[in-house]
């Protein structure tokens, strides 16, 4: 009952207070009791939160605020301040019956931002939002660089091979062991000191450049980024276990080198002046001992490469598959090397499986076999690509022969088939003169008359046979050329 009359009698209070004052009735902290804590004004109410700095105490305040105090009268300023006359205070007024009775918001939420911070909160975001955009081009790019990692090479001691005084000295430190190339830090080394002379060729991968290392001459296969799978797999190639040998081209460094436009694909062997097989036969002839020198060298790299080593150390047999007189290399001493190991295949004898690249490049469509050309090899069965390697070798000794000079006699250079084919063949323009005509490159009747290229005649024709399994061996037929070559033929 006694609360019930307190409230009875505040609002009979307050009823008389509306009737017997005229102007606006706030809430007052400060008034009396009597007055039931409530004030009238002609101007606002008002509600004030201060904060103490130094207790951290918040005060309120809930009063009257008279017309005589506003300025400009009609629109006063220290309303529309959320400061007041102090930055630590907030005011707030307000225009309706005891419209400030409750408090306002705390002063650590209601405050406007400071110049300083207003920076801070714009600055912090774009930084952020800078560092991650960072970051991500950062992981762009470390990937963009794993993608043409160069394959890997044994490590090693750097420092002491790069002391080395030539890339042959340098070479034989690191390859007398395991013939596998130089460690990849030490790759790296060699293709950053390297300078670009002059283009010494070209082709589908790309350029071939003659550079300087240290003054020594070296050549550098600059591949396309599109031919990235052919230059991964030549590097990779080149790097197996015991496959270095005079008559394979000399592997000396894989790197590459992003500029930031575009990526260049750099494959670095030995130089050899005289060019390819197919510039050096344009350029000039051979005489006998040099025909069956040249023959004999290639028919040795090649028996090289198909051989397997057994042992910890060993080397799988690898055919490769684009065998011409393009990618075989003139040395000074008139032997050959083999080179181009992009479309290359090793035999893996643990699973008797081949290992074939994942490359769209297929061989040179002149060179191939007839069971190539017809799609009968047997692509699981790795003889069949060396059978195929050996059917090529058939037509570079053609190739050879033809400028074998003979008491002045000599025959002009010309590719297989020439009077054949077109310049560039197709599938089915090889595959009809090869398969279903069985044609081969014509035999000039000079040969017939010198014993040394009556023998070279009938080693090429043992490596034409139809029938794959009927050809020749690499091996056999380096045994037939070194006897060639120690015969008494030579003195004739």
């Amino acid at each position: 009952m006694s609360s019930h009359y307190c409230i009875l009698s505040s609002v009979a209070v307050l009823v008389y207070l509306r009737a017997s004052v005229e102007g606006l009735l706030c809430h007052c902290d400060i008034c009396s009791s009597e007055s039931n804590k409530t004030c009238s004004t002609d101007g606002y109410c008002f509600t004030s939160t201060e904060l103490v700095k130094s207790t951290g105490e918040i005060k309120y305040a809930f009063r009257c605020y008279d017309k005589e105090k506003h300025f400009p009268p009609e629109n006063d300023l220290w309303c529309k301040s959320k400061f007041g006359e102090r930055e630590n205070v907030v005011i707030k007024c307000c225009f309706e019956d005891f419209c400030n009775n409750r408090p306002e918001k705390l002063w650590e939420s209601s405050r406007s931002f400071e110049t300083w911070e207003l920076a801070l909160l714009i600055a912090v975001p774009i930084c952020v939002i800078t560092f991650f955009i960072m970051m991500g081009v950062l992981f762009w790019g470390n990937r963009k660089r794993g993608r043409y990692h160069c394959p890997e090479a044994p490590d090693g001691p750097e420092q002491p091979i790069l002391n080395a005084v030539s890339l042959r000295d340098m070479i034989d430190m690191t390859t007398s062991g395991s013939g596998s190339g130089l460690p990849l830090l030490v790759q790296r080394s060699i293709a950053r000191q390297i300078q670009l002379v002059d283009t010494i060729g070209k082709g589908r991968f790309g350029e071939v450049w003659r550079g300087r290392w240290r003054g020594e001459n070296v050549a550098v296969k600059i591949f396309s980024s599109r031919e990235e799978r052919s230059w991964f797999r030549e590097a990779e190639i080149y790097q197996t276990v015991m496959l270095r040998h005079d008559n394979i081209l000399g592997f000396i460094a894989a790197d590459n080198k992003d500029n930031g436009t575009w990526t260049q694909l750099w494959l670095i062997t030995d130089y050899h002046e005289n060019g390819s097989l197919f510039d050096y036969l344009n350029r000039t002839t051979v005489d006998v001992p040099g025909m069956i020198k040249m023959a004999h060298s290639i028919s040795t790299g090649l028996a090289h490469l198909h051989m397997e080593i057994v042992g910890t150390q060993g080397k799988p047999a690898i055919a490769h598959r684009d065998l011409k007189s393009k990618n075989i290399l003139v040395k000074g001493n008139g032997t050959c090397a083999i080179g181009d190991l992009g479309l290359a295949v090793r035999h893996d004898v643990a699973t008797d499986t081949v290992d074939i690249p994942l490359n769209n490049r297929v061989g040179t469509k002149r060179y191939m076999a007839p069971e190539v050309l017809d799609e009968s090899m047997n692509m699981s069965h790795f003889d069949s690509f060396k059978r195929a390697d050996v059917y090529a070798f058939g037509l570079i000794l053609w190739e050879i022969g033809r400028r074998c000079n003979v008491g002045g006699i000599y025959d002009e250079y010309q590719l297989p088939f020439f009077d054949m084919v077109p310049s560039d063949p197709t599938i089915e323009e090889m595959k009809r003169v090869v398969c279903l005509d069985r044609l081969r490159p014509s035999i000039p009747n000079r040969w017939h008359s010198c014993p040394a290229l009556q023998t070279i005649s009938n080693v090429m024709k043992e490596c034409w046979y139809h029938n794959a399994a009927a050809r020749l061996t690499a091996l056999r037929i380096k045994k037939t050329l070194a006897n060639l070559a120690a015969s008494d033929i030579l003195k004739m």
